[in-house]
């Protein structure tokens, strides 16, 4: 449980460090170049899934010898794309409900970001992770 805990938090200060990146950017389209919110949101997570799967596969999770690390790729891109997806959702949800202002979608992202969070610590867990002493570090 400790090992789950410790590797949870390592995924939590790399999935900050992308929330940043991914915030910084949805609101250098949204304010600054006046880009759709969604759009936007669309956008800014994409780019912090590149620095994601870097930092995830070389700090928080063990690199499992049965995947190439193409096969490994191809599965975070699919895993993210569905994670992508719940983000859309909750940020589309979330500016219908409480509407476009700045506040609002700060807040709107933020509850977007702890649900994708989730889905992506346990998706990616339960497919690309070699667990205790299987695989090598990557």
């Amino acid at each position: 449980m400790k090992k789950l805990i410790e590797q949870f938090l390592k995924f939590g200060v790399v999935g900050a460090i992308a929330f940043f990146i991914d915030y910084g950017v949805l609101m250098l389209l949204n304010v600054g170049f006046g880009v759709n919110s969604v759009v936007a949101a669309g956008i800014s997570f994409t780019v912090s899934v590149v620095f994601n799967y870097l930092a995830s596969m070389r700090y928080v999770f063990t690199h499992r010898d049965d995947l190439s690390r193409g096969k490994e790729f191809a599965i975070f891109i699919v895993l993210s794309v569905i994670g992508l997806a719940i983000n859309e959702l909750v940020m589309w949800v979330g500016l219908v409900t409480i509407g476009g202002a700045p506040v609002a979608v700060t807040a709107t992202k933020v509850v977007a970001t702890a649900v994708v969070m989730i889905w992506n610590f346990f998706s990616r867990k339960k497919w690309l992770d070699a667990g205790d002493g299987a695989g090598q570090a990557a």
